[in-house]
């Protein structure tokens, strides 16, 4: 899962970025599921954290590879993104799903974030106090698709990019 991690926050950090203005990114450690990363543009410092699901359902499709990162850029709010190993279905939904709080989500190519901006910081608490997030989502194909997340971790590496800037 480690090599997974690492892997995907060169390519988040790669797509986000052009090479000509960032450094790869720096891992800065590892708190239990959750990796916290560090990279450099000519914006300033920017840091996330990282992580992948412990299961996948079905069983029977293939998924690609599929994160939850939250992103802390430049010191600003956090913003939770879900990213996909395939193509979401245009206007369906995604929800995440915390304890016993839902959160909707829109989609766009292989990415969903919270759709009502505001309640990001909620979906943020919620991360904190629970010990799963379960994301839903539709592929492009009609395929209902749900991911499991554990939430071990996710405090403390909130709290070590929390600094970030």
């Amino acid at each position: 899962m480690t090599v997974k991690i690492l892997a995907a926050s060169l390519v988040f950090t790669m797509s986000a970025i052009t090479a000509a203005h960032a450094a790869p990114p720096v891992r800065l450690d590892q708190f239990g599921a959750w990796g916290a990363f560090s990279y450099k543009s000519d914006g300033g410092t920017s840091c996330y954290i990282l992580s992948t699901p412990t299961t996948q359902m079905p069983a029977n499709v293939d998924h690609g590879d599929n994160f939850f990162m939250i992103a802390h850029p430049s010191g600003k709010d956090y913003v939770p993104e879900a990213m996909v190993g395939y193509d979401l279905r245009l206007g369906a939904p995604m929800t995440a799903v915390i304890g016993g709080k839902t959160f909707a989500m829109f989609t766009q190519d292989r990415h969903g974030w919270v759709q009502n901006e505001a309640d990001q910081p909620s979906m943020i608490q919620a991360l904190k106090s629970g010990d799963k997030l379960e994301l839903h989502a539709t592929s492009k194909r009609g395929t209902a698709t749900s991911y499991s997340y554990s939430l071990s971790g996710i405090t403390a590496a909130l709290k070590r990019i929390s600094a970030c800037n």
